[in-house]
């Protein structure tokens, strides 16, 4: 009888030193993918967090991908725009909270010769389901392995979302960074094309 009792206690031990060992990997998980990475800042000194990359300063790739409705688009049609193409995904909480400041971006540049190019990295169906409620105002052209391989051709070596990129109206990519971007910062960064 002692020696179940003795069992049962060495269990329970075990059990709670396992939970405690798992609470604190899973902390320290946590805590590893919310730090912010170290990125050089690109030559608009007070946005923080811009991520250089090895395409900005070169010609935007050509692709061309069909939109929510099954149309296919080629990038080349918005050339002699400033362009915003923001790779994202419906899954993605930081892409999801963009949003809004893009939809807002674009209604106020887009009689200047802007817009946004959105590259949903979802099933058609989803992005039509997200796209329809939320009145994003710009075009979204959606392909699940085909965008990444595009938002890899525009520097998003590490397939983070979201991903954006600056062109201005010769096609060639002036900024790029992988984080969520609000308002002001774009609208920084755009300005000085328009």
């Amino acid at each position: 009888m002692q020696l179940r009792t003795m069992s049962g206690k060495i269990a329970v031990v075990f059990l709670i030193i396992s939970g405690a060992i798992a609470l604190a990997a899973g902390i320290a998980v946590s805590m590893y993918f919310k730090q912010s990475p170290k990125v050089e800042k690109a030559d608009i000194p007070d946005i923080p967090d811009i991520k250089a990359t090895t395409m900005v300063g070169n010609r935007r790739p050509d692709f061309s991908m069909k939109d929510v409705e099954g149309d296919l688009h080629n990038i080349n049609k918005f050339d002699g725009q400033v362009l915003i193409v923001n790779f994202w995904a419906t899954w993605c909480p930081p892409c999801r909270r963009e949003i809004p400041a893009l939809i807002a971006l674009q209604e106020k540049y887009q009689s200047k010769g802007f817009t946004i190019v959105g590259v949903a990295l979802d099933s058609q169906q989803a992005a039509i389901d997200y796209v329809d409620p939320m009145g994003i105002n710009y075009p979204i052209l959606v392909g699940e392995t085909e965008g990444i391989a595009i938002s890899q051709a525009y520097g998003n070596q590490l397939s983070v979302l979201p991903y954006t990129v600056v062109i201005d109206r010769k096609g060639t990519i002036r900024h790029a960074f992988a984080r969520e971007v609000t308002f002001e910062e774009a609208e920084q960064l755009i300005k000085p094309y328009l």
